[in-house]
This record gives structure tokens, C-alpha cells and sequence, in this order.
């Protein structure tokens, strides 16, 4: 999870190829009235995204239950989506991306082929709630290599795996 450009879907992609999981990106279940809405660059509200998180949720579920994993690419920048997201589970864990605006900005300039403007990033950071300890958060900061960032977050989950098997 993080701010637009804070390299969810590349991060969460390269991390489900190093685990050997299921990669989604959060992006594909938005409805087109969303895409089209950020497009013309209006952020979008809770309502908007009620619906969209729900699908997430529910492609969650649908995957653990069957016995799989996934690492989904998705801002939840509320607790209240990541609540959503989670909804009481304690097989699923959220990633923060946290890096600086500035830095996020200089990426979103570079960025090309995505629905969702630089001047929308400023709403993202006055929307952002980050995620607390009683979330249980791996926390990792963008201000590295892509490789760094999954070494990080690929040992994290590593370790938590472990200890949480009989």
C-alpha cells in the first residue's frame, strides 16, 4: 500500500515472483467510472471506492480459501480500506511504501501510461493514514532499489512464515 507512485505495482509484482505468488494489481478493479474520473483529474471519494475495495477483498478471500497467496497492489490509504481489505483475517498483511513526497513526485513526472495525474498527489498525501502497530505493518521505504525493497520485504515475510507454522 501507498500513495500513487510510490511503486506498488512494481514492488508487489517483482515480490510475487520472488515468493512464487499470485501478483494483482489493485488498479484492475477499479470500475471505469473511477478510471475515468481520476483520468479527468478528480480524486476520488469514499464512495467511489467502497465498491472497488470490496472487489479486492473479495479476490483476497477467494484466493487464501482456495490455499493460494497474493500480493495485491493497492493503495489503501485509510485505515478504513485496509480494514475493508483485511476485515478481521490474520493471514493477510499490509506493506507500507513510505517514501517522501518529493521524491514520489519526482517518480509520477517520469511516469508514463497511467491513468492517474501528478496533481493528484497531493490529495493522496492529505488522505493517507498511515498504518499503525495494531495493523501489524511491514513499514519499507521506497528510497532504495527495487531489489533492496523486496529483499526487505521478502525476508520479513520469510521470517513471519516461519514463526507462525506449527
Amino acid at each position: 500500500m501507498g500513495v500513487s507512485g510510490s511503486g506498488k505495482s512494481t514492488i508487489a509484482a517483482a515480490l510475487a515472483e520472488r515468493l512464487e505468488w499470485t501478483f494483482e494489481d489493485g488498479d484492475r478493479f477499479h470500475p471505469p467510472s473511477n478510471v475515468a474520473k481520476m483520468s479527468a483529474g478528480h480524486p476520488l471519494t469514499d464512495e467511489d471506492r467502497w465498491p472497488w475495495l470490496q472487489a479486492i477483498a473479495d479476490e483476497i478471500d477467494r484466493v487464501c480459501d482456495a490455499g493460494g497467496h497474493v500480493v495485491m497492489a493497492c493503495s489503501a490509504l485509510k485505515r478504513a480500506y485496509r480494514e475493508i481489505l483485511v476485515h478481521g483475517r490474520s493471514d493477510i498483511r499490509i506493506v507500507f511504501l513510505d517514501g517522501s513526497q518529493a521524491l514520489i513526485a519526482d517518480r509520477l513526472v517520469r511516469r508514463k501510461g497511467h491513468f492517474m495525474p501528478p496533481g493528484l498527489l497531493d490529495s493522496q498525501f492529505k488522505t493517507l493514514e498511515p498504518p499503525q502497530a495494531d495493523e501489524r505493518p511491514f513499514i519499507v521505504s521506497i528510497d532504495a532499489p527495487v531489489e533492496a525493497i523486496v529483499d526487505n520485504i521478502a525476508a520479513q515475510v520469510t521470517t513471519e512464515v516461519r514463526t507462525t507454522r506449527p
